[in-house]
């Protein structure tokens, strides 16, 4: 018995390796032509989680270690009435976005871990806010996920809004994979969609469903810390940690199970196998994986005119290997890879900015700014 569990085994170890080969096939390169120059335009940051721009092209930046940064006119500003923030581990505050109508109505979103709850520990919260001078006024909060646990890891969390108004926010299974992400009646390990003030949509999938947490729009996620729109179909992409092996990215679609921990395209850390299939009847396949991990942050798709040979191709910031990924798409698949900013720093964010450039987050540095050379 002993001798057939071994053989099982090294079979699963073989399996996961030959999904790393046929995935390796495509290399990350570096670049042949270097045409553009990096411009460190926000210094000395930590742990710089979120950036969002405000209308006057100042902006706002999230520590990890609960600070939010007025930046505007080269001058950093501390914002004030933060909520209290827990900080453990993966958790702090995370991700900021500006409501799509922000001009006039003036709406801030930001994730951020919350001891709030009858529970020790914390768990990933929502709140919107507005802005006044460099105070946050109107604090709403939107979600608190639960239970809180003492757990440090997988807290998310990104947020962005679809073409019709919607908002999406991640958050991960909180480390408990065997519990969370497959369970639609708890949080942690979802997809969440929600109207701007916080309800919940009347056709989000699971509304009406026994003990279901409505706000849930797909599941089955380990830790989604990349989100944006895709702003020429208006999908919403995500990318999210695998375990050793098996980071994704995923289109995300209304109710769809993504399949973690049942189908991964990776192991556990300590080299063994926990699943071993990479597929299942009613799981989604991602439109992307990673082995070896790269350890995948913010995500942004190019979409000006300003770098007219990355337009429509994806950047993802990679903690593990410290560049910033370059991915060149054909028909929703994976082409070409490319490597940016290597050896520069653990890249934790990358947006395109609201006049076409490209910013990127890299942490005990700043937020540096992509241009392109004449």
């Amino acid at each position: 018995m002993k001798q057939i569990h071994a053989l099982i085994i090294i079979m699963l170890l073989a399996f996961s390796a030959c999904a790393q080969q046929a995935e390796s096939e495509i290399k990350a390169e570096a670049p042949t032509n270097i045409n553009y120059t990096f411009e460190l335009i926000v210094p000395d940051l930590i742990i710089p989680w979120g950036m969002t721009f405000l209308n006057d092209g100042s902006m706002l930046i999230t520590e990890k270690s609960g600070e939010i940064i007025h930046f505007k006119n080269g001058v950093k500003t501390l914002v004030e009435g933060v909520p209290e923030i827990y900080v453990r581990g993966q958790g702090g505050l995370l991700d900021i976005k500006t409501h799509p109508d922000y001009e006039n109505n003036g709406w801030i979103y930001f994730t951020y871990a919350s001891d709030k709850g009858d529970e020790e520990g914390g768990n990933t919260a929502l709140m919107r806010a507005k802005l006044d001078g460099n105070i946050l006024v109107e604090k709403q909060l939107l979600y608190k996920a639960g239970p809180n646990t003492k757990r440090g890891q997988h807290f998310g969390s990104r947020i962005a809004f679809d073409n019709a108004g919607y908002l999406y926010f991640s958050i991960g299974e909180r480390g408990e994979r065997d519990v969370n992400p497959q369970d639609i009646t708890r949080d942690c390990g979802k997809i969440y969609r929600l109207k701007d003030d916080g309800t919940v949509p009347s056709d989000n999938p699971f509304v009406g469903t026994e003990n279901a947490k409505t706000a849930i729009f797909s599941y089955g996620h380990r830790n989604p810390q990349g989100m944006v729109k895709n702003p020429f179909t208006g999908d919403i992409w995500t990318n999210e940690h695998g375990p050793q092996g098996g980071d994704e990215i995923n289109i995300i679609a209304k109710g769809k199970n993504y399949g973690w921990p049942v189908i991964s395209y990776g192991i556990n850390y300590s080299g063994t196998a926990f699943t071993d299939i990479t597929s299942k009847e009613g799981m989604e396949q991602p439109l992307f994986y990673w082995v070896p991990s790269i350890a995948p942050s913010g995500m942004a798709f190019v979409s000006s005119d300003i770098y007219p040979d990355w337009k429509g191709n994806v950047l993802v910031g990679s903690l593990k290997f410290e560049y910033l990924e370059r991915l060149v798409l054909e028909n929703n698949k994976v082409v070409k890879r490319e490597k940016l900013l290597e050896g520069t720093g653990r890249v934790r964010n990358v947006i395109e900015g609201p006049e076409g450039y490209i910013y990127v987050a890299i942490e005990g540095k700043g937020i540096f700014k992509i241009i392109p050379n004449k």
